[in-house]
């Protein structure tokens, strides 16, 4: 699981995150709504473990190990994994060469591009000339080859088309083990007793949920989670009455 205590996130000196406090158990997704500038990116990418994230207080423990000053390349192999909402291009490394590290030489890498429809495309550079379609599933490709136990979403839906997001929607939901829904005979938390993998999904529009549905929602707001709940309940507050709304009735609520 993941686990993150009153954790503080600075940026160049400056505090963005504040009392951070989530659990992540194993099979569940949670997701994160806020407007712009309101530290989402930055948690994730605290979680993920970049330099420039420093956690100033508290702490981040994955599967009971506090990770909290760990390097990302020791966080990627313990089985955290990242996409990005606006990834660089990689001049000179071909997608194929790329998905072939995520994979450490193993699985067949034609076949996992054509589960996204990115066959054409692994012989070209990472991300070079790519639509925002295609960049989201090459960052989905990358992380299927990966297979990590966490799954760490950065607006997975921004700039991608209609022709692109049921494809990059279902894509999700199977590396969130979210394909498996429940049949008539089992229950729904006998479904969730099945998954392992956890995921953390930043949203501005809630598209995503209608193809991964998550068990929990919370709002950030000028780095502060103001709250949690249902995450399709706080999207409709938040589509009728907007973010300010929703952190004052919070602070009303504490």
């Amino acid at each position: 699981m993941l686990l993150i205590e009153d954790l503080q996130v600075d940026v160049g000196g400056k505090t963005i995150l504040k009392h951070i406090d989530l659990e992540i158990k194993s099979g569940e997704t949670h997701v994160l709504f806020g407007p712009n500038g309101s530290g989402k990116t930055s948690l994730l990418m605290a979680i993920m473990g970049y330099p420039e994230y420093k956690a100033a207080a508290g702490r981040i423990l994955f599967r009971g190990v506090d990770i909290t000053r760990s390097p990302i390349n020791e966080r990627a192999q313990m089985g955290i994994g990242m996409s990005y909402q606006r990834p660089p291009t990689i001049h000179g490394l071909k997608t194929r060469q790329m998905v072939q590290i995520c994979a450490k030489g193993e699985g067949d890498v034609e076949d996992l591009a054509s589960r996204v429809n990115f066959v054409d495309f692994l012989d070209r550079d990472v991300n070079a000339g790519f639509s925002g379609g295609e960049i989201k599933r090459s960052e989905l490709l990358q992380l299927m080859a990966q297979n990590p136990d966490l799954l760490l979403f950065d607006e997975p839906e921004s700039g991608v088309d209609l022709e692109n997001i049921t494809l990059v929607g279902d894509a999700i939901a199977t590396l969130l083990q979210k394909e498996h829904l429940p049949y008539n005979t089992r229950s729904r938390s006998q479904v969730k007793r099945e998954r392992t993998k956890m995921g953390l999904i930043i949203t501005h529009t809630g598209f995503i949920l209608d193809y991964v549905p998550a068990d929990k929602g919370y709002v950030l707001y000028d780095g502060v989670l103001s709250c949690s709940g249902n995450p399709a309940e706080i999207l409709k507050w938040i589509s009728e009455c907007g973010y300010e709304e929703c952190a004052r009735c919070a602070t009303k609520t504490n």
